[in-house]
């Protein structure tokens, strides 16, 4: 299916170099940068995978090799947590902004309207998915859904539940999906599905697809911007949160946010201790 990407243009320039935070590699990008880049590289025939880390992400990713490297085969990875940007700062290196899969499903859809890309989406509880493309649809009119669907629980590892999901999204042919079905499980199917869509960008997005059909509420805005929003989700939904934020998450932020700034104090010091040259004395009379 051609769209109005599919013209001459310059090819979008190299990205910044990452910066490494708790383990992992994140892109300094802004999400309106975001948006250039994945319609930038859709232009031109060239698929990806953007990967929103947050504070939990980090931490399983801390401590484990392999989701360490997912994300780093990720081609765009984006702070999805203030605390990821904190740190940034501390260290010297500066991310731009949060960067959420949430804000993300809107704005990529808004542009996807815009140059005729069709999208899909992929996951969350029945009806889900369904429920965010009519919320999508009603923000961007002109929004092309090529296809929803939620697999069920477990479909990882049924027999034919990922060719299931295969066939679909190649009849559907989208140039861009979201796939929200938690870390690791959505970016490792992202890796198996890009074979099938290699001019296609996915976008892990976890709850942003339940966020979307208004399943479940977001924090507002005040507290999303001074990095609460784990707080207003755990205050909605405790039985579910409280062991991953309470016992994981905040423990792990707590303690990155320390490490960052005891490095920051360190390398302050050490620039600012007095250096003797050698032989800047005063030389000995004989």
């Amino acid at each position: 299916m051609r769209t109005r990407l599919e013209q001459p243009g310059r090819v979008t320039p190299p990205s910044r170099q990452r910066v490494r935070v708790a383990a992992v590699e994140l892109d300094p990008l802004t999400e309106h940068e975001v948006v250039a880049r994945v319609f930038a590289e859709l232009r031109h025939g060239r698929g990806g995978h953007v990967l929103t880390p947050n504070v939990d992400i980090c931490r399983l990713a801390a401590r484990d090799p392999e989701l360490r490297a997912l994300v780093g085969r990720a081609d765009l990875a984006v702070a999805d947590g203030m605390p990821l940007v904190w740190a940034s700062r501390l260290l010297g290196t500066p991310l731009p902004e949060r960067v959420t899969g949430a804000d993300l499903i809107w704005a990529l859809s808004e542009a996807a309207a815009r140059h005729g890309v069709p999208v899909y989406l992929l996951g969350g509880p029945p009806g889900a998915a369904e429920g965010a493309a009519v919320a999508l649809r009603a923000r961007c009119p002109r929004l092309v859904v090529a296809g929803t669907q939620a697999p069920p629980y477990g479909f990882e590892s049924a027999p034919g539940g990922v060719a299931a999901i295969r066939d679909a999204l190649r009849a559907a042919a989208p140039g861009l999906v979201f796939v929200g079905l938690g870390f690791p499980k959505q970016d490792r199917l992202i890796e198996v599905l890009r074979a099938d869509l290699p001019g296609a960008w996915f976008v892990g997005c976890g709850s942003a697809v339940v966020f979307a059909a208004g399943a479940v509420r977001r924090a507002p805005e005040w507290m999303r911007g001074a990095g609460l929003e784990w707080l207003f989700r755990l205050l909605s939904e405790p039985g579910r949160l409280a062991r991953r934020y309470l016992v994981h998450d905040v423990p792990f932020a707590l303690r990155l946010l320390a490490g960052c700034a005891v490095r920051r104090a360190v390398r302050r010091a050490v620039r600012l201790a007095p250096t003797s040259a050698p032989g800047s004395g005063t030389p000995r009379r004989g």
